[in-house]
């Protein structure tokens, strides 16, 4: 059965109605990089997804097809260019892309709009597309709202995932916050067996051109990912769908509240 929050499974009159009632309209932006040998290339993308359904459901919002594409793999957060299949963009590319998005979707009436971000590397040129399109756009009563998923992970529940202490979320690729909510949304794509259990990446604090392989642990993952598991997935979910959902319901009460 088609999900009714999912844009790319409904109709074009179920859409209009998303756009009649004043809904949230929701577009995932991630990246398409490795993620370990244990997670699939798509994993940037694929959970901002679908947190955004599950938000998506609780607000009465539509999301978009995600933008697949983010900003190149730097090395001290994402491996670098090192491993076949991580496929970047340059960052004006991507400010276009997501500008080009908000137009259209304000040209079909669309005037609350939340991007929900899954690249570490994505969040300037994304806040530069928003701010473009918000110049072009001229007073439409557009309001835009834009957010990385980890910044919201509070005190407890970083206490919950990591008891030995949070290393931080420049190191937490293809680890435990990824692969826990992989395990979680994806289970059927997580390699069980191929979870890696590496030291973390031990690398200065600057970057350099070419990039340095030695940076990088062989197996993609910047700190052990030994740590994740289905529980400590659905503890960042259910963290996630409270929280997320009181911010967009702050930033867009009457239209949230009436969507619903």
């Amino acid at each position: 059965m088609p999900n009714p929050h999912a844009m790319a499974e409904i109709t074009w009159p179920e859409f209009q109605a998303y756009v009649d009632k004043g809904a949230v309209a929701f577009i995932p932006t991630g990246a398409l990089e490795q993620h370990g040998p244990h997670l699939p290339l798509g994993v940037d993308h694929m959970l901002p997804t679908a947190i955004a359904l599950d938000i998506a459901a609780e607000v009465g919002g539509m999301v978009a097809p995600a933008i697949p594409y983010g900003y190149k793999s730097m090395t001290r957060s994402a491996g670098g260019p090192f491993f076949p299949g991580s496929t970047g963009l340059d960052g004006a590319t991507l400010s276009s892309v997501l500008q080009d998005i908000i137009r259209e979707f304000v040209r079909h009436g669309i005037r609350q709009i939340c991007v929900l971000d899954g690249n570490y590397e994505n969040l300037w040129f994304l806040n530069e597309g928003i701010d473009l399109a918000m110049r072009e756009l001229g007073d439409t009563g557009l309001r835009v709202m834009c957010m990385q998923h980890w910044e919201f992970l509070n005190e407890d529940t970083l206490g919950k995932l990591f008891p030995d202490g949070y290393p931080g979320i420049e190191l937490e690729h293809a680890a435990v916050i990824e692969t826990s909510m992989m395990m979680h949304y994806y289970p059927d794509l997580v390699r069980t067996d191929l979870i890696p259990d590496n030291p973390a990446v031990d690398a200065p604090p600057y970057d350099v051109w070419p990039p340095h392989r030695d940076w990088v642990p062989e197996s993609g993952a910047l700190i052990s990912a030994a740590g994740a598991s289905v529980e400590k997935g659905r503890i960042i979910a259910d963290q996630y769908r409270r929280d997320i959902t009181a911010a967009v319901r702050r930033e867009f009460p009457a239209r949230a509240r009436a969507a619903e």
